[in-house]
């Protein structure tokens, strides 16, 4: 018994705590830099196109839903970013206390919330844009505007991407949290 404890590592818990924080740096790095694509492909996403004469231009500005998406990006991209200092201040320090962790698990749980809720008003409305919806009378609009749809979809998908990082951000930060620091 006592040669098995003896093989053991020495100090696995900075170890771990160092791995668990270069993983939380590289996951934070992703959900920013998506959720700035997203911001910025959604912004960027403009079609006119002409019907029977008639001039019509699409724009993320025309739909309150893809605002709230571009604007929850953009939020979560910055609020993301000094999260990311935070990480690297607890690094440098090496802070591993439960409630670093803890404040860290709040934010990336406000965060995920924030972008999913975004992207969820995104994608119902990218959605109805696409299919229509014959009971209401909407008629797809992406048929016309091939070009916005496309970039509206790339931008979901960024946004998807990053509501995944923080949703793994969220649980590594809540197991970190309920750790008794030894």
């Amino acid at each position: 018994m006592e040669s098995m404890e003896a093989k053991l590592p020495q100090n696995p818990p900075r170890k771990t705590h160092k791995l668990v924080l270069c993983a939380q740096i590289c996951l934070r790095i992703v959900a920013i830099s998506t959720a700035f694509a997203a911001t910025w492909t959604i912004v960027n996403a403009k079609e006119t196109v002409v019907v029977f004469g008639l001039q019509f231009d699409a724009r993320y500005t025309y739909s309150s839903a893809f605002k709230f998406f571009a604007f929850a990006n953009a939020i979560a991209c910055g609020f993301t970013s000094l999260s990311l200092m935070f990480v690297l201040l607890i690094f440098r320090h090496g802070r591993f206390t439960p409630s670093n962790f803890f404040f860290l698990f709040l934010h990336d749980l406000l965060m995920m919330s924030l972008i999913l809720s975004g992207v969820a008003a995104g994608t119902a409305i990218g959605f109805v844009g696409r299919y229509g919806n014959n009971h209401a009378g909407w008629s797809e609009i992406c048929d016309r505007l091939k070009k916005y749809c496309d970039k509206v979809t790339a931008s979901m998908v960024l946004s998807y991407l990053s509501v995944i990082c923080l949703v793994v951000l969220t649980v590594i930060s809540a197991g970190k949290s309920r750790q008794i620091m030894v």
